[in-house]
């Protein structure tokens, strides 16, 4: 998921209000830039170091899984809490206690010597990276109003399109040249100059009538996800009518039924249930679920894809991903142009075919390991749809609801791609096993790996056609 941004950051920002009191645009700017690169650059340098982690620490498939599923859980379960403690407690405040937790959490993965420890400080990431994420996103949209506001937003899209670019090349390189450790110590300085800058040059800011934040709401749905995960990621190999694997199917079940109890009961739910009487806004979500939960999938494989059945070194891994990340940057801006002259339902019906055509390319050619005629056709296609489909998401979302709930209805939609994600990361383990072990992979299991990624990619083709056929039904040319 690293190499896309969620499609309704731009929505965070637009639903904030702007704070009359004079704030430094330019410190500020940089300051939400480093904090959300932070994330960012973590989740797509990760992704990518995650086979030599496992060369170097060990580990079966359901390992390589949670070291991904810890962060992406956490972030997906609390990210809406995070979002409402900022506006509860303060944007400033809650940017800067999300920062410290996620660099302190990146030192103890640096430091980790077995994979528990390494997953436990993952999910600490996860839940700094919930706080942080949605306070930077409402401190630059308190910071900056009119003109202003859409250039900041602009300077700050593209510096995420950047990072985007940066984070597998980087994570490759230093997961080769230095150690994968490298990858997570590297955030320190990073958080250092992302709390300073905010310090200075933003001032504490919050919404006149800030509700409460829903705790109960936010536990439930950590639960429920949580469970889930858990039981999905053990099926494959104990079997889902194994005792243990049933009762955490069973206990994600009850922990979401209790989440959407929990929502419709108290005053200020974080994911407000009404929204969804919005067929616009249902389908966007459906849509954005699976073509999400595609891209994720495919992108948690491609680097064992890579490295152990083709022998690519991280290095040369990571820069096979430059395509993807600068056909998103590139074409999810002129995207936002052709809405307005075909409309979001063309878009978000075009783009997911066309990433399905993307991943069907990467299916067809699994076995050549040449670049140029194995991996870049796939992938550029990949971008093209992907890079279609992400823009025209924010429009409906935001178009589909009351401007009153602008905000909540990004939140949403951002969570539902970060749960997405979650989700086909866990579902990995029903397609491929990654054994652990060098990264040049011995025959049989080169063939193991090429027959997993080959299945994994095609049920991505099949779901991202599936979301382009939801568009299709479910966005009119103007939302409802």
């Amino acid at each position: 998921m690293g190499q896309i941004a969620p499609p309704c950051d731009r929505g965070v920002v637009a639903a904030t209000k702007v704070d009359d009191a004079p704030s430094n645009g330019w410190l500020v700017l940089a300051g939400t830039v480093l904090g959300s690169s932070l994330a960012f650059i973590d989740g797509s340098a990760v992704n990518l170091t995650l086979p030599v982690i496992q060369a170097d620490l060990g580990g079966d498939t359901a390992a390589a899984q949670w070291i991904m599923s810890a962060y992406l859980l956490m972030l997906g379960a609390l990210v809406l809490a995070g979002g409402a403690a900022a506006d509860r407690y303060g944007r400033k405040r809650v940017f800067v206690a999300g920062v410290v937790l996620f660099s302190v959490a990146s030192a103890a993965c640096g430091l980790a010597g077995d994979l528990p420890l390494l997953i436990a400080a993952r999910a600490a990431q996860g839940v700094g990276a919930a706080l942080l994420t949605p306070a930077s996103l409402a401190i630059l949209g308190a910071s900056f109003g009119g003109k202003a506001r859409a250039r900041a937003v602009g300077l700050w899209a593209g510096a995420g399109g950047l990072t985007s670019a940066i984070g597998p090349v980087l994570g490759g390189w230093l997961a080769e040249t230095v150690s994968w450790r490298a990858v997570f110590l590297i955030n320190l300085p990073l958080a250092v100059a992302a709390i300073w800058l905010i310090l200075a040059g933003a001032r504490e800011t919050r919404p006149a009538r800030a509700g409460t934040v829903d705790w109960g709401g936010a536990a439930a749905v950590t639960l429920g996800l949580g469970a889930l995960t858990w039981g999905l990621t053990g099926a494959p190999s104990r079997g889902v009518l194994d005792p243990a694997v049933a009762a955490g199917l069973a206990l994600g079940a009850a922990g979401l039924g209790a989440f959407i109890w929990i929502e419709r009961q108290v005053a200020s739910p974080m994911a407000p249930l009404q929204l969804f009487r919005s067929r616009a806004f249902s389908g966007a979500n459906a849509l954005t679920f699976l073509l999400y939960a595609a891209f994720g999938g495919a992108l948690f494989l491609l680097p064992f894809h890579l490295i152990r059945a083709h022998g690519y070194p991280p290095s040369r891994a990571g820069a096979a991903l430059l395509p993807l990340s600068i056909g998103l940057a590139v074409l999810s801006p002129l995207a936002a142009r052709l809405v307005e002259r075909f409309g979001a339902r063309t878009l978000l019906t075009i783009g997911p075919l066309l990433a399905a055509a993307g991943f069907a390319l990467l299916a067809a050619s699994a076995a050549n390991g040449a670049y140029w005629t194995g991996l870049f056709p796939g992938l550029s296609l990949l971008a093209v749809g992907m890079g279609i489909a992400v823009a025209p998401l924010t429009d409906v979302v935001l178009g589909s609801v009351d401007p009153a709930f602008e905000g909540a209805a990004s939140g949403i939609n951002n969570a539902v791609a970060r749960i997405a994600g979650l989700f086909a990361v866990a579902l990995a383990g029903f397609v491929v096993m990654v054994p652990a072990g060098a990264p040049a992979a011995a025959a049989a299991t080169r063939e193991a790996l090429l027959g997993g990624y080959r299945a994994s990619v095609l049920a991505a083709a099949a779901a991202a056609a599936v979301s382009g056929l939801v568009g299709a039904l479910t966005l009119g040319r103007r939302p409802d």
